[in-house]
C-alpha cells in the first residue's frame, strides 16, 4: 500500500503526519511540488515482461506524460533479490543528492521509498505497483529499494544521459531510516 510520513527534519521517527489514501499523498506532495499519481492500465504485464511489453503497457500514460514534460526517453529498470551490484548501488542511491531534471519514476511492480528533504521536513513516499511519482529538479531527495529488492520500474528522462546525481553531502539520509 502506498504511503507518505513526514517528519520535521529534526526529529527522526516522530510521525506528523501519515496519509495512506492516494488523493490525499497527491494532495500534500503537490503543496511542495511533487507529482503523485495512481496509473491504472487496463493490461499490468508480467514481473518478466520484456522492456517493450512493459512500455507498450503503459504507452498512452508515457506519451502524454512525455509531452507534458518535454521528457525525451524512457526505459524499465527491473531490480530483484539477484540483481548484480545492487548493494553498491543502493548506497549511492541512499545518499541525499539533486538532480538537475525531475526524477520521474513509475512503479510497474514491487515497491520502494522516496525520502525528500524539503522546507524543512523529510517526506517518506513509499510508492508501491501503479504509483507514478515526480521529484522536482533540485529537490534533495534519497531512494530505498530496500536490502532485498524487488521491483520493476518505468524512467522517464530529458536528459538523454539518463540519472546524473549532485550529491549534497548531508547525512540526513543516514538519520531517517525508511520505514520498512
Amino acid at each position: 500500500m502506498s504511503s507518505l510520513s513526514v517528519y520535521a527534519d529534526d526529529r527522526p521517527g516522530v510521525a506528523c503526519l501519515r496519509l495512506t489514501d492516494p488523493a490525499r499523498i497527491a494532495a500534500e506532495l503537490a503543496r511542495i511540488g511533487v507529482r503523485f499519481e495512481r496509473w491504472t492500465s487496463p493490461v499490468t504485464p508480467p514481473r518478466d515482461a520484456t522492456e517493450a511489453e512493459v512500455l507498450d503497457a503503459y504507452r498512452p500514460y508515457l506519451d502524454q506524460l512525455m509531452g507534458e514534460t518535454g521528457a525525451g526517453s524512457a526505459d524499465v529498470i527491473r531490480v530483484g533479490p539477484d540483481t548484480a551490484g545492487w548493494a553498491q548501488a543502493r548506497g549511492k542511491y541512499l545518499s541525499e543528492h539533486v538532480h538537475s531534471e525531475d526524477e520521474v519514476r513509475f512503479f510497474v511492480h514491487g515497491q520502494g521509498n522516496f525520502v525528500l528533504h524539503t522546507q524543512g521536513h523529510v517526506y517518506d513516499v513509499c510508492c508501491t505497483a501503479g504509483d507514478l511519482i515526480s521529484v522536482p529538479a533540485g529537490t534533495p531527495h534519497w531512494f530505498d529499494g530496500g536490502v532485498t529488492p524487488d521491483f520493476v520500474t518505468l524512467r522517464i528522462f530529458t536528459n538523454p544521459d539518463g540519472w546524473i546525481a549532485q550529491y549534497t553531502g548531508s547525512d540526513i539520509a543516514a538519520r531517517f531510516p525508511v520505514e520498512a
